[in-house]
């Protein structure tokens, strides 16, 4: 196995099953939780704004498209993956659904499946497809790849699941113009003291804007635990001493 993420590059524990680090996975699984928030979004959008005519504007030779395609290159239906382009006039990627059922599909395929023959043999083989409970849409598939996220995690085609499912969200936000909120913490850096730390829905990690440190939620809190009692009494005592001098 690798010693490396295969995403992140980050190091990973000795002897460890994963080829994806805990924080990669974290944010795939933050990322499937927040395709399925967009679709309103996206399907509010799928008609093209109308509005008065505008004076002074290039004439149109015929009339336009009445959904917005951009938007259905996402929405719509189509295939697991790219088709062939020799001529480079295709835009667009893959659609949300066809991307997630495939990996859905891909990950079925790969997982070992236990069965019991009549004579009480146990037969390890793999599953015959993704049985989507909830419905093989958008947010049933992606309730299903977040539960089999810690298998995934340890095979070695982790870094493509990661960097697709990254590479869709970046369409799906481009389109509906949202961004992961980002919270400043109020303790100060550990390493270069400045009040920099932020942490980021999709980021296991709290970060420093600065320099490249980087705490788990757990380190943080002892962190803060260490140092802002002390921060706190001086700020009393600061003003303390202006209200004196006043």
């Amino acid at each position: 196995m690798t010693d490396t993420c295969l995403s992140c590059h980050g190091r990973l524990p000795d002897d460890s099953p994963r080829t994806g680090c805990e924080a990669c996975q974290y944010s795939v699984h933050t990322w499937l939780r927040e395709l399925p928030r967009h679709l309103v979004l996206l399907q509010d959008m799928l008609r093209p704004d109308t509005g008065p005519a505008r004076r002074g504007g290039i004439g149109r030779a015929h009339a336009p498209l009445p959904i917005r395609l951009e938007v259905l290159d996402l929405t719509g239906p189509g295939q697991p993956v790219l088709l062939d382009d020799p001529h480079g006039d295709q835009t667009g990627g893959i659609p949300m659904t066809p991307l997630l059922m495939g990996w859905a599909r891909y990950l079925a395929a790969d997982y070992p499946a236990i069965r019991t023959d009549a004579h009480g043999t146990v037969h390890i083989e793999r599953c015959d497809g993704a049985r989507v409970r909830t419905g093989a849409d958008v947010p049933g598939l992606c309730r299903w790849l977040d539960a089999y996220l810690p298998y995934a995690a340890t095979r070695p085609w982790w870094d493509a699941l990661h960097d697709q499912v990254e590479q869709l969200l970046h369409r799906v936000r481009r389109l509906t113009h949202t961004r992961p909120v980002t919270r400043p913490r109020d303790a100060p850096c550990p390493s270069c003291s400045a009040w920099s730390l932020v942490e980021r829905e999709d980021e296991l990690h709290i970060t420093c804007t600065i320099c490249p440190a980087r705490l788990t939620p757990a380190e943080y809190d002892a962190h803060r635990a260490h140092v802002m009692p002390a921060l706190a009494s001086l700020a009393l005592r600061i003003a303390a001493t202006q209200q004196t001098a006043a």
